[in-house]
C-alpha cells in the first residue's frame, strides 16, 4: 500500500514515514506544495496525508487539486483545529481530519480504517424510495433521474442512512460508520456534513427537510414513494 506524506516539519516527517514503513506501508514524503503535486502525479499514492500549513502554498491548494483529478482517498493533518479548517476541508473533498499532536499509532489506525472504508465503496446501488446511492461513482440519483455528485464523507453518511430510510438514526452510529472506526469523528463536523449535504440537495432542486433533525437522538432521512 503506498502512501503520501504532506508535512513542513522534517522530524515529524521523519518519525512518522519509520512509524509507517515498520506497519508495512510504502510511504513517499514530501515538504511542500509543489512537491506534494509532482509525488501525486509520479507515484499515483493510495492515500493522501496532508498537513494544511506547506511552503508553497497550503494543504488546501494541494487537496484541491487532487480532488480535480482524482478519489484517492485524504486525510488532513492541522494543528489548529478550528471549526472553519474542517468545514473547508469537508467543502473540498477531505475524507477525514486529525489535529496534531497525535500518536503514531493513532494515525496509523485511522488511516487503515479510512483504507478500509473506500474499498466498501466499491459495493453496488442502494436505494430507498426514490433515491438510489451509486457509492463507486459517489452520486446520487433523484426522483427526477438528476444526479448528485458527493464527496465520499457525504457518501458513507447517505449509506446508511438510506439502509435506515425513515428511521432515526442515532448520531454515535453516524459517527462511527462515517468515519470508519469507533469513537471516530466528531459531532459538530457530523453537523457541518450534514448541513452541506441539505445545501447540496436544496440547489438541486431536491424535496425540503430530506434530512431531518431528531433532537437528542440524530438524524432521519426522508423518502418519497
Amino acid at each position: 500500500m503506498k502512501l503520501l506524506l504532506v508535512d513542513d516539519d522534517a522530524d515529524l516527517l521523519a518519525v512518522t514515514r519509520f512509524a509507517f514503513q515498520q506497519a508495512g506501508f510504502l510511504v513517499i514524503a514530501a515538504g511542500s506544495v509543489p512537491d506534494a503535486l509532482a509525488a501525486f502525479e509520479a507515484e499515483a499514492p493510495d492515500l493522501v496525508l496532508l498537513d494544511i500549513n506547506l511552503p508553497g502554498g497550503s494543504g488546501f491548494d494541494v487537496c484541491r487539486a487532487i480532488r480535480a483529478r482524482s478519489t484517492v482517498p485524504i486525510m488532513m493533518l492541522t494543528v489548529r483545529g478550528e471549526e472553519e479548517d474542517l468545514v473547508r476541508a469537508l467543502e473540498l473533498g477531505a475524507d477525514d481530519y486529525l489535529t496534531k499532536p497525535f500518536s503514531p499509532r493513532t494515525l496509523i489506525a485511522r488511516t487503515r480504517a479510512l483504507l478500509r472504508r473506500a474499498g466498501i465503496e466499491a459495493q453496488g446501488p442502494v436505494a430507498a424510495g426514490d433515491l438510489e446511492l451509486d457509492a463507486a461513482a459517489l452520486q446520487l440519483r433523484l426522483a427526477g433521474g438528476q444526479l448528485l455528485r458527493l464527496t465520499r464523507l457525504e457518501c458513507r453518511l447517505l449509506q446508511l442512512m438510506l439502509a435506515h430510510a425513515g428511521q432515526p438514526v442515532p448520531t454515535d452510529r453516524l459517527l462511527a460508520h462515517v468515519w470508519g472506526h469507533k469513537g471516530g469523528g466528531d459531532r459538530q463536523v457530523l453537523k457541518q456534513l450534514v448541513h452541506r449535504l441539505r445545501l447540496k440537495l436544496g440547489e438541486a432542486g431536491d424535496i425540503a427537510e430530506r434530512i431531518e433533525t431528531m433532537p437528542a437522538v440524530g438524524y432521519r432521512l426522508n423518502i418519497m414513494a
